[in-house]
């Protein structure tokens, strides 16, 4: 997937909500998802020779194909499938139930990207926060409990309650009713704000929304796909909230 950064002449203190992308933006769920895949891929000399790159991109791959495929499924269940068809289909290994189900327990192994919890605490001063995210309740507890430290999110919206999986439009489109009906925050006034091009940008761009890249050097997943615009590019979620910090003082 290409990126390109296009001009904007709003400053990002216009902005009143963020919406947020969770995993890959705020959790590093990459060195998760990869550390549990690591016996699965020690055990033939073909698995092996996989690289961190084509683990994950065939990772996120497989998932997105399931979750297209069956949009109400619980994202636990998910991670348990997607674990089973990338063996299958890529080792000719069929892994047990068991094993399936203890790769998606691996979520509660997911920890916060070092930048992530100093950062939100300085933008929920500035923003309201929002969690837009392919997830489910117990999954999100766990790190909502690693991240809410000095501040709390305002809200947060996941799949397994929205009945469907991003990119689809629909999640977005949820998300800004709430924005306007809870908060009284209309369209042109929420950034989104996230890691993924493939499953925030490109849906945000779709939707005339405005959005700002977390574009996180060592990202494998999310890539794939069409062209992403954003109105701005940050290395990290400390970078963007030391520039909001320092546009508000102004």
């Amino acid at each position: 997937m290409s990126q390109k950064e296009t001009p904007t002449t709003k400053k990002l203190t216009d902005f009143k909500l963020l919406c947020f992308d969770c995993y890959g933006t705020l959790i590093d769920w990459e060195t998760g998802i990869y550390n549990a895949l690591e016996p699965l891929l020690q055990r033939t000399p073909e698995s092996r020779a996989w690289s961190k790159k084509q683990a994950l991109e065939t990772f996120c791959l497989v998932e997105a194909a399931i979750q297209e495929k069956d949009p109400a499924l619980r994202y636990t269940d998910v991670l348990a499938e997607t674990y089973k068809e990338l063996a299958k289909d890529n080792f000719g290994y069929h892994p047990s139930q068991n094993e399936a189900d203890i790769f998606a327990a691996s979520t509660a192994r997911w920890y916060p990207l070092p930048d992530t919890v100093d950062a939100l605490a300085e933008l929920s001063k500035h923003y309201k926060l929002l969690v837009l995210s392919n997830t489910d309740r117990v999954i999100f507890d766990q790190s909502r409990r690693l991240l809410e430290h000095g501040f709390t999110f305002d809200e947060a919206l996941l799949a397994e309650d929205l009945g469907h999986y991003k990119p689809d439009l629909r999640n977005f489109e949820d998300m800004l009713k709430v924005a306007k009906n809870k908060f009284g925050i209309e369209k042109d006034e929420v950034l989104v704000t996230a890691q993924s091009l493939f499953h925030d940008h490109v849906p945000a761009n779709k939707l005339g929304l405005a959005s700002a890249w977390i574009a996180r050097r060592d990202a494998f997943i999310g890539h794939a796909g069409p062209e992403a615009k954003y109105d701005w590019k940050f290395d990290s979620m400390g970078d963007m909230a030391a520039t909001v910090k320092a546009g508000a003082s102004q």
